[in-house]
């Protein structure tokens, strides 16, 4: 029979000749939530209710010292999708952003895979935010799009299918009932919640859902390898979830948040950013004082929630993968889940989102699995210090691209490891680049070293550098900095080193502009 040309879903190869097709390379699957911590899957967590992910997990491997690069959305998604770290790629906040396409320092994931041969369909949140200087931004590397959000919304992305588009009325109505979320859906109200009255398929994360699933069932050409991007907007705030998710669990099971025996943050990074952002510090002050006015019963109500929304999502997921199996395209798959950054969800004192270098905020479930994992490494955790910059590399070499020397990543399925992990912090907006915090994390300890005041006047300022150092095995709290101890100077000073010989290296080698065609690392002009 003869075979048809690429991007064809018609599906005219015989049987035959879509195996060979998907013996050559393996569909690669890629989940992603927002904001989940790396301790709400069942694996870590007897309470919650993950049975997908759990699975994943039990024929996979959890790299469980896994942390983003930044605290907050758009950079450490940048940072992920492509291989630098944020001040390498110069998006440091929320504000930032790569907008022009001709200058991009490296290839996309989505358009290296596309490279590679592989027919590739994005589903969900990316957050690229480069459609703030352009109006018809590509969906780089994406063939076929669809984001649950609207066209107005500014994540727009050319030739996206737009949920405002096509479901109006489902997304005014979920609009409607997050009106008092406040921005990000991330204020008080946001991160209580409430029972949703809105139907699941309407909600944004079930739109895109349900548009993955329509794509899997006629879209797939089986001419080439899929690589399969599944992006949710949950379960970062706000907490309206469907009643038979939240029926899952019961709250007098919901475990007391331990609180720190100090009442504010004192000479840590947090407090510097919130020093220099008297908008942040208010924000926090507006919730602290909501929580420690409500009954522990209530308080919890919030963490049922937001355990609810993993359960809801883990669920999407298990949709999707029984789709993909009776597909045949499991049969050949390297499968990843990993979220972008983590959730205080009240830690320190009512801290809520994730604005810190503190671990519920810096580390990251991240699982792989599938057939591409060897039989021996099935259901294992590996404890090497792992990054998300490292999934570029990882996802590169087993879609048969040459190895880009010039990323700071590493092979997850490699033998190399770091001594550490590093992730940076440059305040969550108002006064932009504020209090730079930079963290180097090994398994037992975490060094922070940060610079009040802003990044911009920094030159000639070393003498008022600061830090934290936790001892992660006694402390996993962070609640008793230790920086200070003479005792611990020798440590602390070798971390330093460390976290200054890692970036060093790191920026030694670029970023370079990147030529995706034959994956060359090109001179900056």
């Amino acid at each position: 029979m003869e075979a048809g040309p690429p991007g064809d879903p018609g599906g005219r190869l015989d049987n035959e000749e879509v195996e060979t097709v998907q013996k050559q390379k393996p569909n690669i699957i890629f989940f992603m939530t927002d904001q989940q911590r790396w301790d709400c899957l069942g694996k870590y967590n007897p309470y919650i209710k993950t049975p997908t992910l759990d699975r994943l997990a039990e024929s996979g491997i959890v790299y469980d010292q896994a942390v983003c690069q930044s605290p907050m959305c758009v950079p450490s998604r940048n940072s992920m999708m492509l291989g630098y770290y944020p001040s390498q790629l110069g998006v440091r906040t929320n504000g930032g952003g790569l907008y022009y396409e001709d200058k991009l320092p490296a290839a996309p994931l989505p358009e290296l895979m596309r490279s590679a041969g592989y027919q590739t369909a994005g589903f969900g949140k990316t957050h690229w935010n480069h459609n703030l200087y352009n109006d018809d931004p590509p969906a780089r590397g994406f063939e076929y799009r669809a984001v649950g959000l609207a066209r107005e919304s500014g994540h727009y992305e050319r030739g996206a299918i737009m949920m405002g588009d096509v479901e109006p009325e489902g997304l005014k109505a979920y609009s409607e009932e997050t009106r008092d979320y406040g921005g990000g859906e991330e204020n008080a109200n946001g991160y209580i919640g409430c029972t949703s009255q809105v139907p699941m398929h309407l909600h944004r994360d079930g739109w895109v859902a349900e548009q993955c699933l329509k794509f899997l069932e006629d879209g797939i050409d089986p001419g080439r390898p899929l690589f399969l991007y599944l992006s949710f907007l949950k379960p970062h705030a706000g907490f309206n979830v469907p009643k038979e998710f939240e029926d899952l669990y019961r709250l007098e099971d919901i475990p007391d948040l331990p609180q720190p025996p100090w009442d504010d943050e004192r000479d840590t990074h947090l407090a510097a950013s919130d020093e220099v952002n008297p908008g942040s510090r208010k924000a926090y002050l507006d919730k602290k004082r909501v929580w420690q006015s409500m009954t522990p019963e209530e308080r919890r109500r919030t963490t049922l929630r937001y355990w609810a929304n993993c359960s809801w999502l883990d669920h999407y997921f298990g949709r999707t993968l029984e789709k993909l199996e009776e597909k045949g395209v499991l049969d050949n798959a390297l499968i990843v889940f990993v979220s972008d950054h983590g959730e205080m969800l009240g830690e320190r004192q009512y801290r809520f989102s994730k604005y810190c270098l503190y671990d519920s905020s810096v580390r990251v479930p991240m699982i792989l699995s599938g057939s591409y994992i060897p039989e021996e490494l099935r259901g294992t955790l590996d404890s090497r210090p792992s990054e998300l910059i490292d999934l570029v590399p990882t996802l590169s070499r087993a879609a048969g691209l040459p190895e880009n020397p010039m990323l700071p990543g590493l092979d997850l399925f490699g033998e190399r490891k770091r001594q550490g992990t590093f992730c940076e912090f440059h305040g969550k907006g108002g006064q932009a680049y504020s209090a730079p915090a930079y963290m180097w994390r090994k398994k037992d300890w975490k060094l922070i070293v940060y610079l009040p005041g802003v990044l911009g006047d920094a030159i000639g300022r070393a003498d008022q550098v600061r830090g934290e150092l936790y001892h992660l095995a006694e402390d996993p709290g962070e609640w008793y900095n230790l920086y200070d101890k003479p005792e611990l100077a020798p440590l602390r000073e070798q971390m330093k080193t460390e976290l200054l010989m890692h970036l060093a290296s790191a920026w030694a080698k670029g970023p370079f502009f990147y030529d995706s065609r034959g994956l060359k690392p090109l001179a900056v002009q």
